[in-house]
Formats: C-alpha cells, sequence, structure tokens
C-alpha cells in the first residue's frame, strides 16, 4: 500500500505540473467509474447514467473516468478524445481543490474490477496533506447481496414486460463473469431472484465464469414449454460482448448460433444496455443518496 501511495503522488506531479492547488475551500465531486467502450451506440448508457447524476446533484461536479486502458487509447486513437483512468481524474480533482469525492462505479457486481476501483480509492483517501482529500467514499455495485439482486430482478421483469407476456418466450442474460471472485456468485442470486417472481422465465449466464451458455443449455430443457428466446446484455453496456459473443452472427461460438444448434429457431435480440434503464439509472442515484445518509451518520 506504501508503493502505491507514493506512485498515487507521484502520478500527480507527472500528470498536473502545475503548482498551484486551488484554495477555493470546501468543494465536493463525484467521479463516474466505467470499464468503457469505444462504440459511439453503447456510449448512450454511459451517458445517460452520467446525465442522471448531473440531474440530481446540479451544485455537484461530475466527472468521468474509464478503466479499461485498450478501450481509452482506442478512443483516443479513433475519435481524439482523452478520457482519464481512475487514478488520473482524482489526482486532478485534487488539483483543482476538490476536499470530498464520491466514486460512483457502474459494475453489476463486486468483482475484479471493483475491487481495483476501491484500491485506488483507498491509497488517495491514505494521502495525507495537499495531495489528499479530507474524505473519499466508494459506492457499491448493482448487485451486491440479497435485496439488491432482489430490485435488480424487479426491473428486468419490468423491462421485458411486453416479451414475458407470450409464455412461451423466455429472456436469456449475458453477464460478464469474474473468474475465481467470489462475487461471481451474484448471478446466481439474481437467478434466484428471477425464478421467486417469474420462475422459468429468465436464464442467466457468463461470458467469462459459470453459469456458462452450457449451464443456461441445460436449465432451458428443463422447460419444454419455452419455445422463443430473448438474448440480452445483463451489463452496463452493450459493447464488444453484446455484439458478438452473445448476438454474433459470423462467430459459431456466440450464444446465439449455440442456441440454434440446439434447437432454438425464434430467437431475437434486445442489444441496449441497461445503463439506458431509467430504473437503473434510478437505483444508481438511490445508491448515491443511500452511501451520503451512512456516511452522515458516522
Amino acid at each position: 500500500m506504501q508503493k502505491l501511495t507514493a506512485l498515487l503522488i507521484l502520478i500527480t506531479a507527472i500528470l498536473i505540473p502545475s503548482a498551484s492547488f486551488a484554495e477555493s475551500g470546501k468543494k465536493s465531486a463525484m467521479l463516474i467509474v466505467s470499464f468503457g467502450t469505444s462504440l459511439p451506440e453503447a456510449q448512450k448508457a454511459i451517458d445517460n447514467l452520467v446525465g442522471a447524476v448531473k440531474n440530481e446533484f446540479p451544485s455537484t461536479d461530475v466527472r468521468l473516468s474509464f478503466t479499461s486502458n485498450i478501450i481509452r487509447r482506442k478512443i483516443a486513437r479513433e475519435q481524439g478524445k482523452n478520457i482519464p483512468t481512475p487514478s488520473q481524474a482524482l489526482a486532478q480533482l485534487n488539483d483543482e481543490g476538490y476536499s470530498f469525492v464520491t466514486v460512483i462505479p457502474t459494475h453489476m457486481i463486486p468483482g475484479e474490477e471493483f475491487d481495483e476501483v476501491v484500491g485506488v480509492a483507498s491509497a488517495f483517501a491514505g494521502i495525507r496533506g495537499k495531495f489528499g482529500f479530507e474524505e473519499i467514499n466508494v459506492c457499491r455495485p448493482f448487485l451486491d447481496g440479497v435485496k439488491e439482486c432482489e430490485t435488480v430482478s424487479e426491473i428486468l421483469i419490468k423491462r421485458f414486460e411486453s416479451q414475458l407476456k407470450d409464455k412461451e418466450t423466455a429472456i436469456v442474460l449475458m453477464g460478464h463473469g469474474t473468474p475465481e471472485h467470489f462475487a461471481n456468485a451474484q448471478y446466481l442470486q439474481l437467478q434466484l431472484a428471477l425464478n421467486q417472481k417469474a420462475y422459468g422465465r429468465f436464464f442467466v449466464g457468463t461470458v467469462e465464469s459459470s453459469p456458462s451458455i452450457d449451464d443456461v443449455l441445460a436449465d432451458l430443457k428443463r422447460h419444454p414449454e419455452i419455445k422463443k428466446l430473448v438474448l440480452s446484455p445483463l451489463m452496463i453496456v452493450a459493447g464488444d460482448h453484446a455484439h458478438n459473443d452473445l448476438a454474433g452472427e459470423d462467430d459459431p461460438d456466440s450464444w446465439i448460433n449455440i442456441l440454434r444448434k440446439n434447437g432454438y429457431s425464434e430467437i431475437s435480440t434486445y442489444l441496449v444496455g441497461l445503463g439506458e434503464d431509467e430504473n437503473m439509472a434510478h437505483e444508481l442515484i438511490k445508491k448515491i443518496h443511500a452511501l451520503h445518509s451512512n456516511t452522515d451518520k458516522e
């Protein structure tokens, strides 16, 4: 931790050569942290969440950062936009004289990516003096326990309300997954919550862990009444995984082609990130208010 703290101080000095630090009093900011996307149409999901936070907190400066260096570099190269990493964004906020920062990850589960964001925030929280903040707080992900999974299940049922009117239709959701991490169990908790409210209508899988597409197929075969499928990402952004791993027509290993090979001929796709759902944006706002409420009580 000491090495990471020293590194972040060095980053601050390198990225921000200006020696003038703002002396404007106690300022607060919110930093939204996304994995990121280079697809312009998928960016709508992130923009929706950022817009919701800005509308809810109009007097607070709201910034955006991406955790994926590959995506950041691609956007810089192809679109000429420089989106900071969480550490760069926090260093910039410090240079501008902010004292209080709320870090708002848009992750679905508290997996490896979320752990890294918490690590960066903790490192800055441990810095004292002019290179640090008075307080940094981090919001929890959307799927972060039993109650949170129940809330997201209700959002999903409402999201696919029209499709669920057809009793022969089921919704297949692709999450990202995080191998060898306990947080991956949140997908199973979400499946349980969905089963309790809409048994046999939702099937949750992940692209990089378990439950896998094989698990989804095994569950589907227990429901012979299901003849039609709707494929959709269980992700904030409908990016590469959604368009290729889930619905890629030219990829023989995509979920849509695997499901077709297993006898499902009536398959449609809904490639819209959960970040575009107003109910998910509302849930994010609730998490921010709850975090601030808990912080005030401490």
